[in-house]
Order: structure tokens, then C-alpha cells, then sequence
């Protein structure tokens, strides 16, 4: 089995993907892992050439825009010890195009649609659990704590929803923002922008919001699993009606 190394970064990852699809004869039979700083890590190591990167994702993307997306959600997973799979994942789809499906049993084929589907499951809870709270120039900030890191794909979601107002969304875990100011949409850490205070009206708005959602609640049918099966706790630290 031949071994390859990259140096751990995205574009790495798909230059290294394309080194591979372009100069092995067997890419299901190589192995690809970031490089390691240990005397044992035996591989060839392959330089980051971002221009190779960007042709990759853009012919793979062209050609197959589903695929595509679950591998994005993949590296979006920043699971550890994926790269073979999507490296082999990505080889398959560009032999069997839409008759991927009917390899489901591969493990690479699995591991892909299985994290895949887990990642996009969160971002799709995310669109309506993420709460919006204003600030005292006008503009809204929404935390959360995802499992993975899905900022951008969220993002993108509320520029079409919240198109005219100015906001922010603030990954906690990561210490990772995004910022809409109406017409662009810029990623940063948490020290790219400024961080004005809550509006003084806001905690008015919050518990009147509270309080109507107690009001249309019916406890007759209350049913706390269904409840959480939908809005698991993990997402109730930034919800403003379970505070």
C-alpha cells in the first residue's frame, strides 16, 4: 500500500486527493493521512499546491453537485482519519457518477454518506434553532455550540433569510463569527469585530418571548421526548424560551 502525507490544512487535503487521482493506477489501494512530526511517519509527503485544489472542487463540483456537498460536509465534520475514505469516495464517484448508490456496503462509500447525513441533520436543526438576539447598534448576534463545524453553511442560509438586517452568528466552541452587513457575507474569529452589548430593549423582547411561548403551549400534549427528538438538549443553552 503506498502512503501519503499532507500538511493537514483543506486545500492540502484535495491537493493531495488530486496528486493521488492523478499519478496512482489504484488510488482505492493508497493510504492518505496528515503529516505527522514523529520519527515513524513513513509516507510521501505532498506539497499544498492550491491551484490543484481549487481545479479539483471545481470539476468535482461541476460534475457531481450532490456528491460534492456530502463530501464538503464531511471536512466540515473535522473528523479525524477521513481523508482515505473521501479520497477513495471521491475515485469511485468519478467512475460510477450517480451509480455510487449502489455501493453503499463500501466502507469508504459508508463512512462518507453516513457522516455526511450527520452533519447536514445538525445544520438543517441549526436554520430554525438559532436565536437572533439585538445589539445596541442594531445589528443581531446568534451563539451556538454545534457539533461540527457548519458556520459557513449556516451562514449562507440566513443571508437569503435574513437578507436585509445586519447580523452576526458566533461559534462558541470554535471562537469562529460570521458577519452579514446586508450585501457581504465575511468569516473571522471572534477579535475580527467589534462586539457591541445587548440593545436595552432586548431583555424586554426576550421575556415577552417567553412568556408567549409558554402561552401557546398546551399541556395536555406536552410530550417531552418527541420535544427533545427535535430540539435535543445540547441546543437548549442559547435558546431564549428554555432559559
Amino acid at each position: 500500500m503506498n502512503r501519503y502525507r499532507y500538511d493537514g490544512t483543506v486545500e492540502g487535503l484535495f491537493s493531495a486527493i488530486d496528486h493521488i487521482l492523478r499519478h496512482e493506477t489504484d488510488p482505492q489501494s493508497v493510504e492518505l493521512k496528515p503529516q505527522q512530526q514523529t520519527l515513524f511517519d513513513e509516507g510521501v509527503y505532498i506539497v499544498t499546491n492550491a491551484e490543484r485544489a481549487d481545479i479539483l472542487v471545481r470539476r468535482f463540483s461541476t460534475a457531481y453537485p450532490e456528491n460534492a456537498s456530502q463530501v464538503m460536509y464531511c471536512v466540515l465534520s473535522e473528523k479525524e482519519g477521513l481523508e482515505t475514505s473521501l479520497l477513495r469516495y471521491i475515485h469511485m464517484v468519478s467512475l460510477y457518477g450517480s451509480r455510487i448508490e449502489a455501493y453503499l456496503t463500501h466502507p469508504a462509500v459508508h463512512d462518507v454518506h453516513f457522516l455526511a447525513r450527520k452533519v447536514a441533520r445538525e445544520a438543517h436543526r441549526l436554520k430554525g434553532l438559532l436565536r437572533f438576539a439585538m445589539l445596541e447598534d442594531g445589528s443581531y448576534l446568534a451563539r451556538m455550540e454545534p457539533d461540527f463545524n457548519i458556520i459557513q453553511p449556516l451562514s449562507r442560509f440566513f443571508t437569503q433569510r435574513l437578507r436585509t438586517q445586519e447580523w452576526f452568528i458566533y461559534d462558541v466552541k470554535r471562537s469562529l463569527v460570521s458577519h452579514w452587513d446586508g450585501k457581504k457575507l465575511d468569516f473571522g474569529t471572534l477579535e475580527s469585530f467589534h462586539s457591541p452589548e445587548l440593545a436595552d430593549e432586548e431583555p424586554e423582547v426576550q421575556r415577552l418571548w417567553r412568556a408567549f411561548f409558554r402561552h401557546i403551549a398546551i399541556p395536555e400534549r406536552k410530550n417531552a421526548a418527541l420535544q427533545r427528538s427535535f430540539m435535543p438538549i445540547k441546543y437548549w443553552k442559547y435558546l431564549v424560551e428554555k432559559e
